[in-house]
């Protein structure tokens, strides 16, 4: 008798619970679907409202815009896609870290962000490369003036590399477009300056000029003597979009067919074999 009566008890317990169970199932249900989302729109009752929701969907976004541009893309544009309130600069931290350690990285040139194939992996690719006109060591030399002492002039280069300049040499790196003129010197004849263009920092995946090597890291790579005169100093490379104190704007429709290189006869010579006949002998 005893025993039926612990077992009807029991049974009672069990079931005031399952009621309890289904009443605070169903609440719960009920505030999730009253619940609203970042947008203002109520969630459906079998939807959990997830903090990391909006910031996924952000992700996704950057990620596609930044696959599918042809060239690097800085962070106003990627906000103008991503809607008031995106972090862009932590959605993009988050992508170079999960990008790290991949056969693309997510990589900052010239300001600007851009997959690029992992350094490691690059030789897979080189059957595949565009075989590209090698320049000659007058245009890499001249390219190597510029980068380091913009803005800079012709005699300017001139006096550095000790020998005369061709007009062919800075047209030619004109048409790569690594090169552009910027102004002209407030000075007698008003010559053209120099300086390196955005597409420069971004064949060399620099993200500024400032990223250029130092003395320390040429002499480790053998590009400069081990033997330098005392004192000697690296420039400290700059590249000011604004004009300079000492630089006037070019002239309203002034283009670069049309600058005027003083001391040239008009005619195109070939930087290849112009810079080697005038320089000096050994």
């Amino acid at each position: 008798m005893e025993s039926s009566k612990i077992a009807v008890r029991d049974a009672r317990k069990a079931e005031q619970t399952e009621g309890r169970s289904v009443t605070e199932a169903a609440s719960a249900a009920t505030s999730a679907a009253a619940r609203p989302t970042r947008q203002g729109r109520p969630l459906a009752g079998n939807i959990a409202a997830l903090p990391s929701a909006d910031r996924g969907e952000s992700l996704r976004i950057a990620e596609a815009l930044l696959f599918a541009a042809s060239e690097p893309l800085d962070e106003a544009f990627l906000a103008r896609h991503l809607g008031s309130g995106a972090d862009v600069k932590a959605l993009l931290s988050e992508l170079q870290g999960f990008y790290a350690g991949r056969g693309v990285n997510l990589v900052r040139v010239a300001g600007k962000w851009a997959f690029r194939t992992a350094s490691d992996l690059a030789y897979l690719l080189e059957r595949h490369a565009v075989e590209e006109k090698r320049l000659s060591r007058a245009a890499l030399e001249t390219l190597s003036i510029i980068a380091y002492h913009q803005p800079v002039t012709r005699a300017e280069i001139e006096e550095i590399r000790g020998v005369e300049t061709s007009k062919g040499t800075i047209d030619i790196l004109m048409e790569t477009g690594w090169v552009r003129p910027r102004g002209r010197r407030r000075a007698p004849g008003k010559p053209l300056t120099f300086g390196t263009t955005e597409d420069f920092l971004n064949h060399f995946g620099l993200e500024s000029v400032k990223d250029l090597p130092g003395l320390a890291e040429l002499k480790s790579a053998g590009l400069l003597d081990a033997t330098l005169p005392p004192g000697f100093q690296m420039p400290q490379p700059t590249d000011v979009a604004a004009l300079m104190p000492d630089e006037l704007p070019l002239e309203i429709g002034e283009t670069q067919g049309d600058l005027d290189f003083p001391g040239d006869d008009g005619e195109r010579e070939d930087d290849t074999e112009t810079d080697a006949e005038q320089e000096p002998d050994a």
